[in-house]
């Protein structure tokens, strides 16, 4: 839906009227002027400005108002009861069960033995480079997680995307009868890669995630059709072109190339779509990325506890891979762990969702933004509400940064630590 100015602007002040209080209406107010802001949560679960029963009705109220549609659709959104350990458990034993398969085509996993995983890197003379380009402190215990080397694509959504394609590939050799009593490098035969193929994989993307979901179908056989939305990158498009993937490009955002690839995929009764608004298995797959940090902490004697919590940024589009590291990061450390979302200050979805309660209920389109970012992995205007609902009380804050603070940080991390 395209907003007209005037519904833009009755919209906004509806929104703005419905906020509890001056701290809601300060960061609803950097918002909408693209202003880069912080919006910090009290730690602990009951944060302070979330969205109560009576401020989110009167946000939904404002929408239905301004635009003369619900505040928020009907949807079929996964229940937060089915986030439990057990899910999590099964998604590191489907990495673990293809750490074969992984060794053999990713060579760079094996001094892992096949586990897909990223280095987690100590980088003071980064921390000091930060401090000096910004004017502000930093601390020298400062960490990063190298997810940008991550086997297959990358990216912080690999996991996800990897693990849900993993997932439908053993569904897959269940239904059709495919023997794999050798494990997974059946995977690899010609025979079982032909079956496979008959089965097409769907998903809609800005980039990152449909790197990893048609990387790693491609790899296993099946075939693969990613939905693009107009803000993708064209050498993203290409490597998955090149890979055998079907690309299809879409002149519209990320939230209606999604809707393309549900459609079609619908309308096939050999696809499966994978879902990045409410997809229990991509959230599982990264709730691992969680788990996983836990122990790289332990193992480099980083004690977290409430004497010396820890402070992670993720980077959040439509909320499903920072949501899900929160989730087993807090599952495991509570809440002497505290995460921190961060979005372009043009494509603020989460925390818009979450400022007002209404989670996918708003998009930013409905108060006037929605213009490209080179953060293209975040370019999402409409969050998950399934993500929102089930962890929105364990994120403690939310920040939005511009491009150009974005591109000046890219140079200093590079500069002073060679990350790139």
């Amino acid at each position: 839906m395209v907003e007209r100015p005037h519904d833009v602007t009755d919209t906004r002040k509806r929104l703005r009227t419905s906020l509890a209080d001056e701290t809601l209406r300060r960061v609803f107010d950097d918002i909408v002027v693209e202003r880069p802001t912080v919006w910090v949560r009290a730690v602990g679960g009951s944060l302070a400005n979330t969205g109560s029963p009576d401020r989110t009705s009167a946000a939904e109220a404002a929408v239905g108002a301004a635009s003369g549609l619900p505040g928020r659709a009907e949807s079929s959104l996964p229940p937060a009861a089915a986030l439990t350990p057990a899910l999590i458990d099964a998604a590191e034993d489907r990495f673990r069960w293809f750490a074969p398969l992984f060794e053999e085509l990713f060579p760079e996993t094996r001094p892992t033995g096949g586990i897909i995983e990223s280095a987690f890197t100590k980088e003071s003379a980064l921390a000091s480079a930060l401090a000096d380009e910004f004017g502000q402190p930093f601390p020298a215990d400062l960490w990063v997680k190298r997810d940008d080397a991550l086997a297959v694509s990358g990216s912080v959504k690999s996991r996800g995307g990897i693990h849900e394609v993993l997932e439908v590939a053993l569904g897959t050799a269940r239904d059709v009868g495919i023997d794999l009593s050798e494990g997974p490098t059946a995977f690899l035969r010609d025979e079982v890669r032909a079956r496979i193929a008959q089965r097409r994989i769907v998903v809609g993307s800005t980039g990152n995630l449909g790197l990893s979901i048609g990387l790693m179908s491609a790899i296993l056989g099946f075939s693969v059709t990613v939905h693009m939305s107009h803000d993708a990158k064209p050498w993203k498009k290409s490597m998955l072109r090149e890979s055998g993937v079907d690309v299809v490009e879409h002149a519209t955002d990320f939230t209606q190339a999604v809707h393309a690839g549900r459609a079609a995929a619908e309308a096939d009764p050999a696809a499966h779509f994978i879902d990045d608004e409410n997809s229990l298995s991509l959230f599982a797959g990264y709730a691992v990325a969680g788990r996983r940090l836990a122990g790289q902490l332990a193992a480099a004697s980083v004690v977290v506890d409430a004497q010396h919590p820890l402070t992670v940024y993720l980077p959040c589009g439509i909320g499903g891979a920072p949501g899900g590291i929160t989730y087993g990061l807090t599952s495991v450390f509570g809440d002497a762990v505290r995460c921190v979302f961060v979005e372009p200050v043009s494509m603020p979805a989460f925390l818009l969702g979450r400022l007002t309660g209404l989670d996918d209920g708003i998009g930013v389109a409905e108060v006037g933004l929605g213009a490209l970012t080179l953060a293209d992995g975040l370019a999402v205007g409409r969050p998950s509400g399934f993500v929102g609902k089930a962890v929105g009380d364990r994120v403690a804050g939310y920040a939005t940064v511009t491009d150009d603070d974005l591109l000046r940080t890219l140079a200093v991390a590079e500069a002073a630590a060679g990350l790139r």
